[in-house]
């Protein structure tokens, strides 16, 4: 048939560009999903990361204070003081160590801390998951004792006389 008003090749290229229209629609949305979720997972991760790090700063200024306090109950007659403190074990679902510092004019670990001078006495806070140290100062008269850092968690502050330094224990011995 001439002249019915049917042309056969425009109804085949009709029928494949309905299915390539299906395949790119399917194959964008694909694309827009897919970046969607990486996107939200690195969101996720920075605020992780971010909660992470206060909590480590809160933790450590309360424990800063409690250091402070038993070298304030501390003097020449008093032999000892252990103080044990109640703290989380873990930081946005990561372990953590505490460490005592000593500043050393300028020269000492404290130095690495972005507000501190290094003159001044501090605690390092390391969590297992992020990549920052927190640091907080400390204003105390003692020594620092052993610098081996303790795990998080239940936490004990020991006044040693004789040795007229602080240092900090594992409180679950």
């Amino acid at each position: 048939m001439i002249g019915d008003g049917f042309d056969t090749d425009t109804e085949h290229e009709r029928g494949i560009s309905v299915a390539v229209t299906h395949v790119l629609t399917i194959g964008i949305t694909t694309i827009l999903i897919a970046m969607l979720l990486t996107s939200g997972a690195t969101l996720l991760e920075s605020e992780t990361e971010r909660s992470a790090e206060s909590s480590l700063e809160t933790i450590g200024e309360r424990l800063a204070d409690e250091i402070e306090n038993v070298d304030r109950m501390a003097n020449e007659e008093t032999h000892s003081v252990i103080v044990t403190t109640e703290h989380p074990g873990t930081v946005a679902n990561s372990r953590y160590t505490v460490e005592l510092l000593e500043g050393d004019n300028g020269n000492g670990e404290c130095s690495e801390a972005p507000l501190l001078d290094g003159s001044t006495d501090c605690l390092r806070l390391t969590s297992n998951d992020i990549d920052r140290d927190v640091y907080v100062p400390l204003v105390v008269e003692s020594a620092m004792g052993s610098d081996d850092p303790v795990a998080g968690g239940t936490i004990e502050i020991v006044y040693d006389g004789d040795d007229d330094e602080l240092r900090l224990e594992g409180g679950n011995r």
